[in-house]
């Protein structure tokens, strides 16, 4: 889209769809349905003893992300500890599983990468890495590998006395590797700026070829199936496309997080540019990677705070890319940013089983997080495996139809589906008739099935 006065309209067999146009010829989606069933998505069929291809989870929009970290893991011999968590991971009924980044950094974390195809880090070794990949292949847990490539830490200082330049490593870069907007002699920053390290250019021929041969190599031969995009608007989703064309990983997911809508201190009721922007990004990269939906969790997570209404658009539909394009949306509650030790935008702790209840049962791509499964309390993670469950039993997939019934202060209820119903909030409420059976429910939320 950008600046383009080409219009393209994604179809992808949508009903109720409505759009209008910008003065500037962009486009405003608002998919209020992806009415495919799992029998209509696609000629292939998964099977899930057999290894998935690239784009076909998509389209049987059966997946469940699981967060196996948090920004204190690697302090705790990561690899080795998160192996002995697969069974279990694997029990719950978790598709693939988004490691931290796995190759040598600057920063512990792992969000400062230097040496690309060093795969010692602080969260372990190469062989215990490749053991933990090893153990999720047999319980067909897939491995998503955290890529950091907007940015990269130098080794020996270059033009202007910043290190930008990579010499003495794989990859060995100089300094138009890196755009001009940090400090190097490339072009300009195609996003937004990360400051405080040198941003890769990626209009570079060479700088393109590189990573595409790093993805390959994470790809086929450490034993990576799926990628997650660290800071994807700090460079064209253009090139995301690229790179996924490329290295062809089973799911891609990128980490496009920009800032709500608000007035004053208060979250707007609309936000809609939000999640344009979201669908922007997406559908820069080709529709070939999905997005965080980091509109849903900043309007969820104001709702629980008795202001359900905010769960129903002004069309009647879920408020964020789940309302416009689910099978691209990747829901979650909380991250190693958001929550965690930084905790730079938490979701409400009281809450958080009523997050877990809306994103479980609703269409879009679920995300569990780390800290909630594990090293919350076992009752919280019995709730999720149990929501879960609810959701596989009743074929709950991303682009599963929603039917709001309820949107007020103090309870949202909605039918996902044509077996599932839920409900959040401290309101009373239960659906009528006979044939719904309670599936399971917990503090200031229920599930029902029929």
């Amino acid at each position: 889209m950008g600046n383009s006065t080409s219009v393209r309209i994604i179809f992808n067999k949508c009903s109720h769809l409505s759009f209008f146009f910008l003065s500037n010829f962009s486009l405003i989606f608002l998919f209020f349905q992806e009415t495919d069933q799992p029998n209509q998505l696609t000629d292939l069929v998964i099977n899930p003893s057999s290894n998935p291809t690239p784009g076909a989870v998509l389209r049987d929009g059966k997946e469940i992300l699981f967060q196996a970290f948090n920004w204190e893991s690697h302090k705790y011999n990561w690899w080795e500890t998160l192996e002995t968590k697969i069974a279990d991971i694997a029990k719950a009924g978790i598709t693939s599983a988004w490691l931290p980044p796995p190759t040598h950094s600057f920063a512990a974390e792992g969000y400062a990468p230097q040496d690309l195809y060093s795969l010692n880090s602080k969260y372990g070794s190469e062989h215990q890495l490749k053991a933990l990949l090893h153990k999720m292949k047999q319980h067909k847990v897939r491995a998503m590998a955290d890529i950091v490539i907007n940015h990269r830490v130098g080794t020996t200082r270059g033009r202007g006395g910043i290190y930008n330049r990579f010499d003495g490593i794989s990859l060995p870069w100089d300094e138009r590797a890196v755009t001009s907007s940090t400090g190097g002699l490339g072009k300009q920053n195609s996003g937004a700026i990360f400051h405080g390290f040198p941003n890769i250019d990626h209009s570079q021929d060479f700088v393109r070829k590189d990573i595409i041969g790093w993805l390959q190599f994470l790809r086929h031969k450490v034993g990576f199936q799926d990628f997650r995009f660290d800071f994807a608007k700090g460079f064209s989703p253009k090139y995301v496309k690229e790179y996924i064309e490329g290295a062809k990983p089973v799911f891609s997911v990128g980490e496009y997080w920009d800032t709500c809508n608000y007035v004053g201190s208060s979250l707007d009721y609309n936000q809609d540019s939000h999640r344009q922007r979201i669908v922007n990004w997406i559908d820069g990269t080709g529709q070939l990677s999905t997005a965080f939906d980091f509109t849903t969790k900043g309007i969820l997570q104001e709702a629980v705070k008795r202001e359900y209404w905010r769960l129903c658009d002004a069309q009647g539909k879920p408020p964020g890319v789940i309302g416009w394009w689910p099978s691209r949306s990747a829901t979650f509650i909380d991250n190693h940013d958001t929550g965690s030790t930084q905790a730079h935008w938490p979701f409400p702790s009281d809450h958080v089983m009523e997050g877990y209840a809306y994103i479980l049962t609703h269409p879009g791509i679920p995300t569990i997080f780390y800290d909630h499964f594990y090293d919350w309390n076992h009752s919280v993670h019995e709730q999720i495996v149990k929501l879960i469950d609810a959701r596989k039993r009743q074929g709950i997939h991303s682009r599963s139809p929603v039917r709001i019934l309820e949107a007020k202060h103090n309870v949202y209820a909605a039918i996902i589906g044509e077996k599932l119903c839920m409900k959040i909030g401290d309101g009373s409420w239960s659906p009528s008739g006979k044939e719904w059976t309670l599936s399971t429910s917990g503090h200031n939320y229920a599930v029902w099935h029929k």
